[in-house]
Parts: structure tokens; sequence; C-alpha cells
């Protein structure tokens, strides 16, 4: 699948690129909200794990943008399909970009690609305890499914987290 550049006027959605990896590994290193809801992500984070993220070591069958505003690398979006029409979608926001609503925007645009590539269900996971995530979600038009009771151990928290599920169908976004 050939992967675009998306944008929506505001940010752009773009394919990484291996000059990318320094800026990458100073916006995850040490941030704490990436840090605990993303606890897969290694903390110190260094510059040979944003370009192992970057070529798609990390998660080979994602397709990833690199969210940016005026040329500055925003945070992360992608989404991975699992069978033949549902895709997954996560993303991170680096901390002075939080709040803003950028990350909403290209939720709303991955999610509108995706369901252009024939995604008959977009989903997302986030902590419910994770207000930002899922304030994101729910300002992009997905609708929260439920709770995924103790889906998955954090070892950075040492405990097991819930999942609030959230999924967008075809016609539900504007």
């Amino acid at each position: 699948m050939t992967q675009h550049s998306l944008s929506d006027g505001v940010v752009l959605l773009r394919p990484w690129s291996e000059a990318d990896a320094a800026e990458v590994a100073s916006a995850i290193d040490g941030d704490d909200e990436i840090a605990v809801w993303l606890d897969q992500v290694p903390q110190p984070y260094r510059l040979e794990h944003a370009l192992s993220y970057i070529r798609g070591e990390v998660t080979p069958a994602e397709i990833r943008w690199a969210v940016t505003v005026d040329g500055r690398i925003a945070g992360s979006i992608g989404t991975t399909p699992h069978g033949d029409d549902v895709w997954e979608i996560g993303y991170w926001v680096r901390a002075d970009a939080r709040g803003q609503g950028l990350m909403t925007r290209a939720l709303e645009l991955v999610a509108r690609w995706a369901l252009e590539q024939g995604a008959a269900r977009v989903q997302l996971r986030a902590d419910p305890a994770n207000a930002a995530s899922c304030r994101v979600a729910e300002k992009a038009g997905f609708r929260r499914d439920g709770i995924l009771r103790s889906a998955h151990w954090n070892e950075r928290l040492k405990r097991r987290q819930d999942w609030a599920m959230y999924s967008l169908l075809p016609g539900e976004l504007s």
C-alpha cells in the first residue's frame, strides 16, 4: 500500500524520514506521559530506538506518519490493519504540542484515509485513566464501545491496565 501525505491545512501527516530520528528521540526521551501510557516504548529513548521505529522495525505492519505543523514534528500516528477490514490506530504527541487539538485533526485524517482504503471498522485503545488520549478519540468522533478489563500488564505502572475501546464506522466521520 502506497503511503501518501495527508493534510487538513493545519496539520501535515507525512512519511517518516531517518533525518527525523534526533527530533523523535528528543521528544520521547524522559516524557513521563509517553513513558507511563506507552509502556512498550523504551525509556530512556535513544537515537537507535527512533531509527528502529522510523524504519518500521518495531511495528512492521503499521503504516505511520509524522504529525507536523509548520514543518515541526508534533507527534506520530499510525494504523495497523487487522484482518481484512479492521484497522487500529495509535498515536503520541510531544509535550509542547499537547492540548492544541493537533492529534484530533491527525486522527480524523487517518481514520478517513483508513475508511477510504476499505476499513469497515477503525478502532483504538486507551487506558480510561489517560483522559487526554480518550478526549482525542471522542473529539475525533470515535465512540466508546466499552472497557476491556484488565487487558494489559503495564510494568511501569506496576498494575494491570483496563483499555477503553473506541471505534468509528463508515458514515460516522463528519
